[in-house]
């Protein structure tokens, strides 16, 4: 990899809106349609013939980023199956040459830098379509005998100037790009014939990338390392390393529902409570969330993604500073609860309401004021002595060192509701 990018703004904004949105769109069934169902081109065009999303606004995509308390957005300008959104010179499998007939990425960057919104765009390593794609274990023909033997001589070096070439006109044509997001490396995984850096010649491509635009972030999945790695589908259970136990930067991506493209009849939809709690859960232990949504096939938002995004930015219109800026804390945090940080405010997120009490470890002497995030009520503080005896209506003393918090009974009307602690120094010590 090429000298790493500042992530400064990244590990900042902490919260961002992934957009998996193409001809699979209108099949309604998963992204991997064409490989879960192994389609041919030829079954498949039936959604290039017909794509037309009128309803395409991503005036309204960006907005509704913005309000849930996303301040980035990444696009897949191409995924798998090797369709375009933007007019490439290089192909003729694009979205100006369905009945759509026009360039879909131009607006939705413009849409995005109009919100204030960072832009990224995702691009597929892989292409499912592409004349010079070798066949693999990922490919919708990889059981079809007939057309592994006719494509046996395909050439990867064929196919590599096609990638770098559209990498090239991405970050070309659109202005500034802050993100983006190979997708991705399988060298050695399970997919037989898999694919590499060696494939990508990824070395090159990289230098490409940040010869073009210095300063973007670049995802760790060209199969070199990359500004940020990206774990995909679960939560970390601590804060992210390198090989050498040198902590990394990370996002983790997730759906609403399982499906990263739009997937009608699939009901197994995150609350936003779940949701609110990743996010928190993420940031404490340093790291990103990218939670994606999948428009349809006319272009809206899927109105049950709509309603779930409401109700983050309710709760990020009161706790935003809780997660924006901040990053994992070194005091232990008790059950149920996660602390985040920023300067002198250490902040607590009660993923459950305890009865009354609230014992915090090593926090003792060391804050000057407590209070409710969601109304700024302050939040009474008092330390137990050890020796305290446990009498039938006071509570008795709790270790050295720990700070008690007095709660009301009854919890915030919130998902996870945060405490804000002013410490009397700015570092955990």
């Amino acid at each position: 990899m090429t000298e790493s990018a500042d992530t400064t703004w990244f590990t900042h904004d902490r919260f961002g809106m992934f957009v998996h949105w193409g001809l699979y769109s209108l099949a309604a069934r998963h992204e991997w349609v064409k490989n879960r169902e192994r389609l041919t081109d030829e079954q498949y065009q039936v959604y290039f013939d017909h794509f037309d999303p009128d309803r395409y606004d991503p005036v309204r995509w960006a907005r509704t980023a913005k309000a849930a308390g996303m301040r980035y957005v990444v696009l897949t300008t191409k995924h798998h199956d090797g369709f375009c959104l933007w007019d490439s010179d290089l192909t003729d499998y694009k979205a100006t040459n369905t009945p759509c007939g026009r360039d879909l990425v131009a607006p939705f960057v413009e849409a995005c830098r109009a919100e204030g919104l960072k832009v990224g765009f995702y691009y597929s390593l892989i292409d499912w379509h592409h004349p010079s794609f070798p066949v693999d274990g990922t490919h919708p023909q990889r059981d079809d005998e007939e057309f592994k033997a006719a494509a046996a001589d395909r050439d990867i070096r064929d196919y590599r100037r096609y990638l770098h070439g559209q990498v090239r006109e991405l970050l070309t044509r659109f202005g500034r790009v802050d993100y983006l997001f190979f997708d991705f490396s399988y060298a050695g995984r399970h997919w037989w014939g898999g694919k590499g850096a060696d494939d990508w010649d990824a070395p090159t491509l990289l230098e490409t990338v940040r010869g073009l635009q210095p300063h973007i972030l670049v995802n760790d999945r060209t199969g070199l390392p990359g500004d940020f790695i990206t774990p995909e589908q679960y939560q970390p259970a601590g804060p992210m390393y390198d090989g050498e136990g040198r902590p990394v930067v990370w996002e983790a991506c997730q759906t609403l529902n399982g499906s990263w493209g739009y997937d009608r009849d699939n009901l197994d939809h995150k609350s936003a409570d779940l949701l609110i709690r990743m996010l928190v859960d993420g940031v404490s232990k340093g790291g990103n969330l990218l939670l994606n949504v999948g428009p349809t096939g006319r272009g809206d938002l899927d109105p049950r993604d709509v309603a779930v995004l409401g109700e983050l930015g309710r709760w990020t219109d009161l706790h935003e500073r809780s997660i924006r800026g901040c990053g994992p804390s070194t005091f232990t945090a008790p059950a149920d609860c996660r602390y985040t940080r920023r300067g002198d405010r250490l902040y607590l997120h009660l993923f459950s309401w305890p009865l009354r009490h609230l014992h915090l470890p090593g926090l003792a002497g060391r804050v000057r004021y407590a209070q409710l995030l969601n109304d700024a009520s302050e939040i009474t503080r008092v330390e137990l002595a050890p020796g305290r005896p446990a009498l039938n209506t006071e509570v008795g003393g709790q270790p050295a060192g720990t700070l008690t918090l007095q709660l009301p009974v009854r919890r915030p009307d919130t998902p996870v509701p945060v405490i804000e602690l002013f410490l009397d120094t700015p570092a955990d010590s």
